[in-house]
């Protein structure tokens, strides 16, 4: 057929699916089946980090760096609806050799209408943006969307809708030419006020990466405690490589022998390699204090840690 005759025919298949099925949600074309890997799955290849400040500053991370003997090669920031992608900032770490790893959060939208295609201005925008930027970026939606503490979470959002949303926001970004971007779907590790992970899965064609946060918050955590139930559970539906996306050791835990037994964890199972939540939470309600710096026996772990790992490096030549 002629091009022009299969796109009608294919709007009017489209127009009456919608008719008949009264569908909610925008639909828009299914993303090629392969999947976009803009990022080598290598395990115990990546060291990343979240730090208050950065963005903007990068001066935080070089502080990190200086403390553990090794410069982090992503850098992971939380992202509240509606906010631009902050290409200054993506630039100066790029000059780094260091990815940017942004959690877009639905804080103050529906998820619902993320699906149906009402936030699409901001969506576009944000992907034009990644676009623009052309160097590798790691992108999350929602994360942790599997526990009942956020407002997309479990038991406040469907988990259908949900994998609309994402499905929906892959699909805009792939529409856009985004093959910059590399998918990472997050979720809690198992435990209290957690629902089944699979039931948030939203395919393979649309994840590069699984990401699992989790914390040693007290002396007797073990990796196998925290996470492998975890990754047990979601091999049972992926082989998608997997990031321990969200991770650190409280100081109140023995926090030499915790933090050696959280890279060695790591290396066994094959993740790719975690990001270290670097925050103090004393004054939140998590009670914790999470941070490396200034802690003789946990840089000191932290250092034999990286020290085993070979990073991907995507600084520039």
């Amino acid at each position: 057929m002629r091009p022009r005759v299969v796109m009608l025919l294919a709007f009017v298949i489209a127009a009456v699916a919608i008719g008949f099925t009264g569908a909610r949600f925008t639909i828009l074309p299914a993303p090629t089946p392969a999947v976009h890997d803009s990022l080598p799955p290598k395990p115990a290849s990546y060291l990343g980090i979240f730090e208050p400040g950065a963005p903007p500053s990068y001066a935080p991370i070089e502080q990190f760096a200086s403390a553990v003997g090794r410069e982090p090669n992503l850098i992971g920031y939380y992202s509240g609806w509606a906010e631009p992608f902050p290409n200054s900032f993506a630039d100066m770490v790029h000059r780094h050799g260091v990815i940017p790893f942004v959690q877009i959060d639905p804080t103050y939208a529906d998820v619902s209408a993320i699906a149906d295609g009402a936030y699409d201005d901001y969506l576009n925008s944000y992907a034009e943006s990644v676009v623009e930027y052309g160097h590798q970026v790691v992108i999350g939606f929602g994360h942790e969307m599997n526990a009942n503490w956020y407002s997309w979470g479990y038991g406040r959002v469907p988990a259908s809708t949900f994998v609309a949303a994402w499905q929906h926001i892959v699909t805009l970004f792939r529409r856009q030419g985004a093959d910059n971007v590399t998918w990472l779907w997050t979720i809690e590790a198992d435990g209290p006020g957690t629902g089944p992970a699979a039931d948030w899965w939203p395919g393979a064609s649309y994840v590069n990466w699984v990401g699992i946060d989790g914390y040693y918050n007290s002396p007797s955590d073990t990796f196998d405690r925290v996470f492998v139930k975890t990754i047990d559970q979601v091999r049972g539906f992926t082989n998608r490589p997997v990031l321990l996306s969200e991770t650190a050791v409280t100081r109140r835990a023995d926090q030499y022998g915790n933090i050696v037994n959280l890279f060695e964890g790591m290396t066994k199972y094959k993740t790719l390699g975690l990001v270290w939540f670097d925050k103090d939470q004393m004054k939140q309600p998590e009670h914790q204090d999470w941070r490396i710096e200034g802690d003789p026996l946990a840089e000191a772990a932290f250092r034999l840690g990286v020290s085993g790992l070979t990073l991907v490096s995507t600084r520039p030549h």
